[in-house]
């Protein structure tokens, strides 16, 4: 889920969010001694070593540990296998529920945009049915424009947004080189931002 244009001093989001990143450090550890077990040996100290100052720690930071120790060439590599939802060696973490992260960015002033659901390589996709429960909470667009759509997936989404009156968005998702990802390969048109925008109770994008 993306949450955009919130207040970040908000306290019950601070809340959420630090409860959110706290369960991510076990998480790695027992995802770590899963790869362990079947003979990938990397570390929490590999890991540490990859991971930007003061990034939130996750799945990214294993890949580029497993990356830079070799046992695979690229972040997508790793999740389209190793990190794969579907692996062995994924272990879940404590998470909102859709419906609650939604309702929480919106009290927070924001606006919602569900990130690429049918993405479907990357793991469970979002069923059309759900997007109803989704609106129902406060969703405010849906992330059609990205890589991991096929253009009839691309199409599907646009069709379900026109339906239901969501916003439609674009992103090229790039988190860093470690990724095949190019910045500004997929972008959201000016005039559905202007949208999205208008939907937050409070400006908080400064334009040059």
């Amino acid at each position: 889920m993306l949450g955009l244009l919130f207040d970040g001093t908000d306290p019950n989001m601070k809340r959420m969010l630090d409860q959110t990143r706290d369960d991510r450090i076990p998480r790695m550890v027992k995802m770590i001694a899963l790869l362990n077990e079947a003979g990938i040996e990397v570390s929490m100290e590999d890991v540490e070593a990859v991971k930007p100052s003061g990034a939130t720690l996750g799945r990214p930071h294993l890949a580029d540990a497993l990356v830079a120790k070799k046992f695979i060439a690229s972040r997508d590599e790793a999740f389209k296998g190793l990190l794969n939802n579907d692996s062995q060696f994924y272990v879940s973490h404590m998470a909102p529920t859709p419906e609650v992260a939604i309702a929480q960015v919106r009290a927070s002033g924001g606006v919602a945009v569900i990130a690429h659901p049918f993405a479907s390589y990357r793991g469970e996709v979002l069923h059309s049915s759900s997007f109803q429960s989704l609106l129902q909470a406060g969703l405010n667009g849906i992330e059609v424009d990205h890589r991991d759509h096929s253009s009839s997936e691309r199409a599907t989404l646009r069709a379900i947004a026109e339906e239901l009156n969501l916003v439609v968005t674009g992103s090229s998702d790039y988190h860093g080189t470690g990724k095949l990802n190019l910045l500004g390969e997929n972008s959201t048109d000016p005039r559905q931002w202007e949208r999205l925008e208008s939907m937050a109770n409070e400006r908080r994008v400064v334009k040059l």
